[in-house]
């Protein structure tokens, strides 16, 4: 076998062994699960939990309307999964995803606005706007984090508050709708298309979700660029004695977190919402993304399949109540998942350090 079968060969096992830990854990999070349900039912194990995996699956795949749904709400956390997933691979946590993908909503709102524009050119131009937005909106943290030194946590939490005050500006001051908190609907020439047909939300955004996944993917592993993103985020120190900038990368890494985050703000609006609504809160694909990309061990094409196992979750909470369980069951669930995932990573950390200290205590 020669040296780069023999590495390629250790990353397989590397990847199998890191999504096992994730299949682990949902198992896990299903099966503790059930004890709930058997103390809020008083059934016995064998009937709560096929109760619980029956609502699960009846409410997020078990017709054609909840499939499509499920769908419909998994499109955006895979662009927030992967706007997380390139920052975490990079060492940074950027919890304004949440604010780039409001500004990502209200500026293809504003731009999916304006009348008279064919849809040839309506449509990239709504994306591209929302996407700018979104990058713009991560780059000045980024910025920031590696001219200034400042904490990206702190910085992108401030600025989700920031993006949702200026959503709600332009929603409820010079774009809104009068007896609506909402905007107008954007121009038919600017929104995406529905397979089947308008009053069915999946629309092409699903699509572009699944191919920016790939597209990530094939930056992050098959490029320089990629490799340079990823040694700063194992190690900074060792990809800095090797001639990569970590500010470059730091910066970098937060715009096309803010470009993919952005983008699925423009998607959403112009596949699903059609208009931007005032936020009394946050949406939350964001914060969701946030698990997701946890989940998936940020890796890109994980991201998908994680991306629906949480949108069927949070789509089936309605059958879980309809069948006599709280919906709070499903917060519990992936709250088990991200417990376990984070053990593991606890775990990692303080073997390292134990490691190092022996290393240290044998010199």
């Amino acid at each position: 076998m020669s040296n780069k079968e023999n590495i390629e060969s250790k990353n397989h096992i590397k990847i199998i062994k890191s999504f096992s830990i994730s299949a682990i854990s949902i198992i896990l999070a299903l099966f503790i699960s059930v004890f709930f349900v058997m103390w809020a039912k008083d059934y016995n194990f064998t009937k709560a939990s096929g109760l619980l995996f029956k609502s699960i699956w009846k409410g997020s795949f078990g017709s054609k309307a909840n499939l499509i749904e499920t769908f419909v709400f998994a499109t955006p956390l895979i662009f927030t999964g992967l706007a997380h997933a390139v920052a975490f691979r990079t060492g940074l946590f950027n919890i304004g995803v949440e604010g780039q993908f409001i500004m990502g909503m209200i500026i293809a709102t504003l731009v999916g606005l304006i009348p008279g524009i064919p849809a040839i050119v309506h449509i990239p131009l709504t994306i591209l706007a929302g996407t700018v937005a979104g990058a713009l909106w991560a780059g000045i943290p980024g910025y920031l984090k590696a001219r200034v030194g400042t904490n990206e946590v702190v910085n992108t939490i401030m600025l989700n508050f920031v993006a949702k005050s200026v959503s709600n500006y332009f929603t409820m001051g010079p774009f809104h709708m009068q007896d609506s908190a909402t905007t107008p609907n954007i121009q038919k020439s600017s929104e995406l298309f529905r397979f089947l047909g308008q009053f069915n939300r999946l629309n092409v955004s699903l699509i572009i979700a699944i191919v920016f996944a790939f597209l990530v993917y094939i930056l992050l592993w098959k490029t320089t660029t990629g490799y340079e993103i990823r040694a700063v985020g194992l190690s900074p120190t060792s990809a800095e004695y090797g001639g990569i900038s970590i500010k470059k990368n730091i910066i970098l890494a937060m715009v096309i977190s803010g470009i993919i985050a952005g983008l699925g703000g423009a998607t959403h609006v112009m596949g699903v919402q059609h208009q931007s609504m005032q936020l009394g809160g946050f949406p939350g694909y964001g914060m969701d993304g946030i698990a997701v990309a946890l989940v998936a061990k940020s890796n890109p094409i994980g991201v998908i399949f994680s991306a629906i196992l949480f949108a069927a979750l949070n789509y089936s909470s309605g059958t879980l109540m309809l069948a006599g369980i709280p919906k709070t069951i499903v917060y519990l669930i992936q709250g088990i998942i991200i417990l376990f995932i984070a053990g593991e990573y606890a775990f990692k950390l303080i073997s390292q350090r134990m490691k190092k200290k022996e290393a240290l205590a044998n010199e």
